[in-house]
């Protein structure tokens, strides 16, 4: 009886997985040479929502230069232009942007688009307080406290600095002219200066 060639584990797996193979292959180039049409897309929403009609104000400097003072509300912490054109599943960004071009068009500055927007949602809209009363803090305190930290820090360094050059000095000095008693207390004074 003859004996059938052995088939090495190695080559069994390559011959099962070429024969899987076609399986995972789209269909779709044949299907577009006999002229049919390609698949539909069944939720055009997962692609992100739809463009609006594109206008003027699209990339007016104006425009960005307000909404990029403007905050959004979804929630994302982004300014209104970053989001719009960044984030393409928000429906916020694109309303408030609509906000923004019918307020122009009414002939509105931006101070006055600005404040229609504090009215409408509250100061959270803005991406920076208003350099006013109790909000001047936010922009004083981190600038004072980082001034404050820096000058600790300096004067601990120069302290540490006087108290090392204190040390180094006293350890190269002769002590074979003090007595036993003032020896010990400069012994002693600088086990404190070293702690």
């Amino acid at each position: 009886m003859p004996r059938s060639p052995r088939v090495a584990r190695r080559e069994a797996l390559k011959l099962g997985l070429a024969g899987l193979l076609p399986l995972g292959l789209p269909q779709e180039p044949e299907a577009q040479d006999r002229g049919e049409a390609a698949p539909r897309l069944y939720d055009p929403f997962r692609a992100g929502r739809a463009q609006d009609r594109i206008t003027d104000y699209e990339n007016d400097p104006f425009i960005i230069e307000v909404e990029s003072r403007l905050r959004c509300t979804c929630g994302c912490n982004l300014d209104v232009y970053t989001c719009r054109t960044t984030d393409f599943t928000c429906g916020t960004s694109p309303a408030m942007h609509r906000e923004v071009v019918a307020l122009v068009e009414a002939g509105k500055t931006g101070e006055e688009i600005l404040e229609a927007f504090v009215a409408q949602h509250g100061e959270l809209v803005l991406m920076a307080p208003k350099k006013e009363g109790f909000n001047l803090a936010a922009y004083f305190v981190p600038g004072a406290a980082i001034l404050t930290a820096g000058g600790l820090l300096v004067w601990a360094l120069a302290r540490r600095g006087g108290r090392m050059q204190a040390v180094q000095s006293a350890e190269g000095m002769d002590l074979s002219g003090l007595g036993d008693e003032d020896r010990e207390k400069l012994e002693a004074e600088l086990q404190n200066l070293e702690l």
